[in-house]
């Protein structure tokens, strides 16, 4: 406990001490976000290099706090990929179809340190035994990490949204792997929570700084990939609901995009103005009250992730349908989920 506590505070104030460098930097080489249509939140040019804070306090306190192996090893190989893949984006845009293929790159950079999901639970089976996914676990480790990649890059719209989530639901997975006998997971985890969290003073609104596709897509990437080496390979047969859970509120408004833009007949890579945050800002909320409302999502989900980790299979399940449904019923009587033009 006293290291994953060491851990969170060390990787913190190399976050933060190492943003204002982020700052000057993202001036220097034009990392800048001018706003250019209705969706950006902000009205003036802002710096969005912040990222390479995050990923200071992350590799750099992995390195000095865990033991080198080739698993954390190329982890930290495919987190550099990502967030150098980020600084140029942030730069200077790259074309979709070649941030797509990195990201893919990445993904089996950390497959060939033995990172992959290898079996999904038969829940049609009384006896809810594994199935084995054999050479499919390639594909379905690639679609996870990059799924998981790009659903938090897409909540990365209001100041602090992207790096408080990433913080809680870093912070939840951890304690799942505390109490499933992974300390170094754990620590890997709080090292992630706490570079976002060390960031997010800088980023809260009015943020001086932006988080850019550098710190987006290498905590998704991170979140994903310790994810499945941590928690989808724990004992609980359910287990790949604990992460799903714990970042439940990129993936959920994820999913409701790519569903929206289908009904709506729109390209499921467009851009909108339909996501949960612009609709708690349609309704009257405040910016700050719209990333603390998501926030509590987000803590609400965390912590029914660590519960379901403690518990047998049964009310595991219970308790997932139910919480999904209640918050999918209490977004729709909100008003969140309308189809948008």
């Amino acid at each position: 406990m006293i290291r994953i506590l060491a851990a969170l505070m060390f990787s913190a104030a190399i976050a933060y001490g190492t943003t204002p460098l982020a700052r000057r930097i993202a001036y220097r080489i034009g990392a800048i976000d001018v706003p250019k249509d209705n969706r950006r939140m902000h009205n003036k040019p802002m710096p969005r290099l912040g990222g390479l804070a995050i990923y200071l306090g992350f590799i750099v306190v992995s390195l000095v706090m865990l033991e080198k192996n080739l698993q954390l090893m190329t982890l930290l190989a495919g987190a550099t990929i990502m967030a150098g893949m980020g600084v140029l984006d942030d730069t200077k845009a790259l074309p979709a179809k070649l941030k797509l293929f990195i990201q893919i790159v990445a993904a089996l950079v950390v497959i060939a340190g033995g990172v992959r999901i290898e079996f999904v639970t038969n829940f049609f089976s009384a006896s809810r035994a594994p199935v084995y996914l054999g050479v499919f676990s390639i594909p379905a480790t690639v679609f996870w990490v990059v799924g998981i990649t790009n659903t938090v890059n897409l909540i990365d719209g209001l100041d602090g949204l992207a790096a408080g989530v990433a913080g809680i639901a870093s912070l939840s997975l951890a304690v799942v792997a505390y109490l499933n006998g992974q300390p170094e997971v754990a620590v890997l985890l709080a090292i992630l929570a706490g570079s976002s969290m060390g960031f997010l003073p800088h980023n809260s609104h009015p943020a001086t700084i932006f988080m850019g596709d550098t710190g987006s897509l290498l905590i998704g990437f991170v979140l994903a990939a310790v994810s499945i080496e941590g928690v989808i390979k724990s004992a609980t047969t359910i287990a790949v609901a604990i992460p799903v859970l714990a970042l439940g509120v990129p993936i959920f408004d994820t999913t409701f995009a790519i569903l929206r833009r289908m009904v709506n007949k729109r390209p499921i890579m467009e851009a909108d103005k339909g996501h949960l945050h612009h609709r708690l800002l349609d309704r009257g909320f405040s910016h700050r009250q719209t990333v603390w409302i998501l926030y509590a999502f987000s803590f609400f989900l965390g912590i029914t992730a660590v519960f379901i980790s403690g518990a047998n299979t049964a009310t595991s399940v219970v308790m997932l349908i139910v919480v999904m449904l209640v918050l999918t019923m209490g977004l729709i009587r909100a008003g969140l989920l309308k189809r948008t033009g």
